[in-house]
């Protein structure tokens, strides 16, 4: 999920050749007729026009968020009760112009293929940045929006409010007027220095030079797209469709080593100083506003409430994982040692590769046996059925209009039932120059019963058939597809509540829990066998192969855990102090060796591209935290299937449709009929240990 860094309590923003989009393959869901809708109401094409009309679109909606602002400052105080209705809505649709504004930037600067256009979205986010700030800081407004008369509003209403007056307080509302400059100056630059790392690490075209040797043991398709030079020599960039196959495959330990080393390097020395400049500033924003902090002040809004809490939670999970990160490390280091018999200790660069090994030696799975099984469009295919028929939904493609790459496909998403058009979605999934170059969802619009509907964009880096070689996923690919489409799923469901400052979710942490329950069908042998069929013969993937590829996948469960702490655990370290003289790389490698067996490799700097340190902050914890909720909002599902509608149709109404309506824990109790517990997530990280 991209989360902006300018989400500061009024502001809910979340966040190649020309070839044809190719035919949808069998497994994808029938066109769907849907009511007449004027398509200049979705905002698809405005991210494909040139900077000016941009600029003019963005320059539009902020000044009507002006003038919305103004109206409501002007309203009598206290404002009489038939009166409260229309000032929300004054309100609401200022947010609203906010967040469109800020959204479409955002992706805009994440995704246009075009420099200066990248540019123009880059400055639109930092007005629109600017003037939630302004807006948190004014007083006028928080004397009107606390004075409102709410009895008789419904509880999402009444729970919006409360939570905005907090964060008005949050932002220093109550403050004097040289703080509360002060607070706008600070917030202002953090915008800045945050899109300058996200923009360093967009940037990066870091490249090896290896020998064609260097490809033993990749598969076909991959050797056809890396040909050598006429110095014999291949060139492999540190994009996902390189890296990891790269680094899972190749034979050579020196080949790999080098690619490690440039991966890791990424942004290197660019955002060394921008991260020190982004650390400084929030610290002195925290403790401006009498918080110890950026942790404190981050957190307090959060499920988890606290650095405090967070610290327990990441000391739980790392001891949970203990004893089966240790076993996943020695398995692999006696695999070393068939190779190299003096070794010691496994190489951060090996670690793939040798998991791979004991896969395939030892578990009897090897990962390119499944690749044929996931070719890219029939991958996408296979994801919009399942989403189709889990939610009662249809998607009917959307041709005519243009959009920022000739890769970018828009789908209208329908209801199976009514026929309502519910929202459009974007997707823009393969790498290219100066793009975004992990995978998230950008939100782009926030949806409103009666007023918009939602769109939502997916931006990944997935492989891209050369018409020469097919594009096959790794099973860690088709799993990001399907996770970061349930953050899709979970926009477009959302986008439908009274108002859309209840969209978009409150506590942050709960954010990944939607995506991450939707991985649970890549693991799902039924589920694959409807689309997963071999690129060459149209067999549909094995039940066997599927469950070799689970039993394998188990190994080395612990280590992946415990990789996740190291992230987790570094963002809090980097947030939850003053981190004036603080070595980040001396802080990172002494994380990893605490939490994992792979020791630090000197020379690499992996915080100048963990883009996760701008949005979610010291927040990185939230993608565990959210699997803990996701492994039990899954046990409704394994205990009446995998499709079952009558499930998912109460998944969605009770935690999709709700939004940010209410605190999370009571959409996931009102799935579950409880509140949710440990017990699904120490199931699932025990499975497997005996037999290994």
């Amino acid at each position: 999920m991209r989360h902006s860094i300018y989400v500061l309590g009024f502001l809910a923003a979340c966040a190649a050749p020309q070839n044809p989009p190719p035919a949808a393959p069998p497994s994808a869901p029938a066109a769907a007729a849907t009511p007449a809708r004027t398509p200049a109401q979705f905002q698809g094409e405005l991210a494909a026009a040139g900077g000016p009309a941009l600029s003019a679109s963005c320059t539009a909606r902020l000044q009507s968020a002006r003038d919305r602002i103004t109206r409501f400052k002007a309203l009598s105080r206290p404002v009489p009760r038939a009166g409260v209705d229309r000032a929300l809505e004054i309100y609401d649709e200022a947010s609203a112009d906010i967040d469109t504004a800020a959204a479409i930037a955002d992706l805009v600067f994440n995704a246009h293929p075009d420099a200066a256009v990248r540019a123009v979205g880059e400055k639109c986010s930092q007005q629109a940045s600017a003037l939630a700030t302004e807006i948190t800081l004014d007083r006028g407004v928080y004397d009107v929006l606390s004075g409102l008369d709410l009895e008789g509003q419904d509880a999402a209403t009444r729970y919006w409010i409360a939570q905005d007056l907090a964060d008005f307080k949050r932002a220093g509302v109550n403050r004097d007027d040289a703080t509360r400059a002060k607070v706008k100056t600070l917030r202002d630059e953090i915008v800045v220095i945050g899109q300058t790392f996200d923009q360093n690490v967009n940037n990066d075209a870091s490249k090896v030079s290896l020998p064609a040797a260097a490809l033993a043991g990749l598969p076909p398709d991959y050797v056809a797209k890396h040909p050598a030079g006429a110095d014999g020599k291949i060139t492999l960039t540190t994009q996902y469709p390189d890296y990891f196959p790269f680094m899972t495959f190749a034979k050579s330990s020196s080949a790999r080593e080098q690619l490690y080393r440039a991966f890791k390097r990424r942004a290197y020395p660019k955002n060394m100083e921008v991260l020190s400049q982004l650390l400084a500033k929030r610290h002195e924003l925290a403790t401006l506003l009498g918080y110890p902090s950026w942790a404190a002040y981050s957190m307090e809004n959060k499920m988890i409430r606290t650095p405090e809490a967070a610290h327990k939670f990441v000391d739980q999970i790392t001891a949970v994982s203990g004893r089966r990160a240790a076993a996943d490390h020695l398995v692999l280091l006696k695999r070393l040692q068939k190779e190299r018999p003096s070794a010691k200790a496994v190489p951060a660069w090996d670690a793939a590769y040798l998991k791979e090994r004991v896969r395939a030696e030892q578990l009897d799975f090897d990962a390119q046996s499944v690749r044929p099984y996931f070719e890219f469009t029939r991958v996408k295919g296979g994801l919009l059925s399942i989403t189709s028929q889990l939610f009662g939904i249809e998607y009917k493609r959307v041709d005519g209009i243009k959009l920022w790459h000739p890769d970018v496909e828009a789908y209208d998403v329908v209801d199976a039932a009514s026929k309502e058009r519910l929202g459009r979605i974007y997707l823009d999934l393969h790498p290219r120059a100066g793009k975004y170059s992990h995978a998230a969802q950008f939100s782009f619009v926030t949806g409103k019963q009666g007023a918009r509907l939602p769109e939502g964009v997916l931006v990944c880096n997935f492989p891209k058939a050369d018409g020469t070689t097919p594009a096959l996923m790794e099973h860690g690919d088709v799993r990001t597809f399907f996770h970061e489409f349930g953050h899709l799923v979970h926009h477009v469901f959302a986008g439908h509540t009274r108002w859309t400052s209840t969209a978009g979710l409150r506590e942050s942490d709960f954010v990944e829990a939607p995506s991450q329950l939707l991985e649970e069908w890549v693991d799902d042998a039924a589920t694959l066998q409807t689309f997963a069929l071999h690129y060459q013969t149209n067999e549909p993937i094995p039940a066997a192969l599927v469950a070799r590829m689970r039993t394998a996948e188990e190994f080395g469960r612990g280590l992946d855990v415990r990789r996740q702490m190291v992230f987790a655990a570094t963002s809090l370290a980097y947030y939850d102090k003053d981190p004036k003289g603080l070595d980040t790389t001396r802080v990172l490698s002494g994380i990893e060796t605490r939490y994992t067996p792979f020791a630090h490799v000197d020379g690499t700097f992996e915080q100048a591209a963990f883009g996760h340190l701008v949005g979610y902050s010291s927040n990185y914890y939230t993608y565990m935290w959210s699997l803990v909720i996701a492994k039990d909002l899954f046990t409704p599902f394994k205990a009446a299937g995998m499709l079952d509608t009558a499930t998912a149709s109460r998944y969605r109404k009770a935690i999709l449709e709700a939004g940010g309506s209410r605190p999370a824990a009571s959409s996931v109790e009102a799935f579950l009929g409880r509140p949710f517990q440990f017990d699904a997530y120490q199931k699932w990280l025990d499975e497997g240990a005996a037999a290994q």
